[in-house]
């Protein structure tokens, strides 16, 4: 009986070309059919997004205008003229209600974002949020200031997306805990902003949403990944940001758009509740931290985090709170700089910017030390590349499935795509003509 059955299957018919023909011809069909399938219903999820995204704003543009018409004498301009620091303090004494700073910021928010497409969420529990705070018996550090979240930042009741098709959809049922903290000192965060697709891109576009633009020069890029926050918060929709770093994803926004940005020390503030397209790192660490417009704001803004709250709901961070001593100290300081780090070529405005700032800290009583990072090519290609792609990239390949890759990231994508053979092979071809390619290339093979 198995030997029939065996012939069967054998039957010397099939060696027929026409039915092989038709065999393949039909698979063929088959697989471009699904293809164009699964593209359909890419493009119907990114539509809903963008649906979505529109209806949240008419919501947001509703507020702004209603208290502008029940308020028509609160003073717009000023309010969004003032330093962070200065806001707070009129709001903790009384002069400037909670009310009057969000339906400003909420009106400047929608202007940037008509112009230059950063804002892709507007969180609806603000309002509720700002009768919370106004009931806290004790003023938090942060009370009544509208704070802007990087999308991939959970806010309870919306879409943590990473410009990811696969992560729309996926409504988080609880705020990450960075927000907690933020609530708890008086915050009020208020949108969440655009990002590169998964982030691990220096520009700030993604099929979903879109290309966010610089708002000093819609010609360039705000930078990214934390490319929403830079363009609102240079726009003046918003006056402290939240974002992310790895590898300047909050430097080189701050840095294109004009403003501040600070990379705390790994660990130092929680990324509990915070969705990423790369994890298990932990030879390079990725942190979150503050974007905005002076340095004041940056050290309130880590001050209202780095306290009990957050330890209390992290317990794996060190509960070390804020040294405001030593950042108030007018003591003299020893300080180490470079104007180049002998890997990446410095811009002539960044040699300006690091001459400048060298000499007014000279003038200040500091003492500053040229010296040279040691074994830079080491640490950039052995231990922060393979430290990011210590897999060969193959779990961010991973993250594509599902997916349409957005045209900026196309060669990137191909690259870490591509088999380590392969990658090894041109990699030696390289060498001679592009060794850092080809360094770049190797590290991409993953450890081992």
């Amino acid at each position: 009986m198995t030997q029939e059955r065996l012939w069967q299957v054998l039957d010397p018919s099939w060696a027929d070309p026409r039915i092989l023909s038709a065999l393949l011809c039909g698979s063929a069909a088959a697989i471009v059919l699904l293809k164009r399938l699964g593209h359909r219903r890419i493009q119907q999820k990114m539509e809903e997004a963008r649906r979505a995204r529109d209806l949240a704003l008419e919501q947001m543009e509703k507020a702004a205008r209603r208290f502008k018409r029940e308020n028509p004498g609160t003073q717009t301009a000023h309010i969004l003229s003032l330093p962070m620091v200065e806001l707070a303090e009129k709001l903790k004494e009384g002069s400037l209600s909670p009310e009057s700073v969000l339906y400003s910021y909420m009106g400047k928010a929608l202007e940037v974002t008509q112009e230059v497409n950063c804002v892709i969420d507007f969180i609806h529990g603000c309002e509720d949020q700002l009768q919370k705070v106004k009931k806290q018996k004790e003023k938090g550090l942060l009370y009544g200031i509208p704070i802007s979240i990087k999308d991939h930042i959970n806010c309870k009741g919306h879409v943590s997306s990473g410009g990811l098709v696969k992560l729309l959809g996926q409504v988080k049922e609880e705020d990450s805990v960075i927000v907690r903290v933020l609530k708890s000192q008086g915050a009020i965060p208020f949108v969440k902003t655009n990002i590169p697709q998964t982030m691990i891109n220096y520009d700030c576009s993604n099929l979903i949403f879109g290309q966010t633009l610089n708002p000093l020069n819609h010609q360039k890029t705000p930078g990214g990944s934390s490319g929403g926050e830079g363009a609102l918060i240079a726009g003046g929709g918003s006056i402290l940001g939240i974002g992310s770093d790895v590898a300047g994803s909050i430097r080189l926004p701050s840095s294109f758009c004009g403003l501040c940005g600070l990379k705390p020390t790994g660990n130092r503030i929680s990324k509990l509740g915070v969705v990423s397209p790369i994890t298990g790192m932990y030879s390079v660490t990725g942190t979150l931290g503050p974007m905005a417009r002076d340095v004041d704001s940056l050290a309130l803004c880590m001050k209202a985090l780095l306290c009990d709250e957050m330890f209390r709901l992290d317990p794996t961070l060190p509960p070390i709170p804020f040294d405001d001593e030593v950042y108030t100290s007018s003591k003299p300081l020893r300080i180490g700089y470079y104007e180049g780090d002998g890997y990446f070529q410095p811009s002539p405005s960044m040699k300006r910017a690091i001459q400048e700032t060298r000499k007014l800290l000279q003038e200040a009583g500091h003492t500053l030390v040229p010296f040279a990072p040691p074994k830079i090519d080491y640490v950039v290609d052995e231990l922060f590349t393979r430290g990011i792609f210590s897999d060969g990239a193959a779990h961010l390949v991973d993250c594509f499935k599902g997916d349409i890759v957005d045209p900026n990231l196309k060669s990137q994508f191909n690259t870490y795509r591509l088999p380590a053979l392969v990658k090894r092979i041109l990699a030696i071809i390289l060498k001679p003509i592009y060794p850092r390619i080809a360094r770049d290339l190797n590290a991409l093979c993953g450890v081992g």
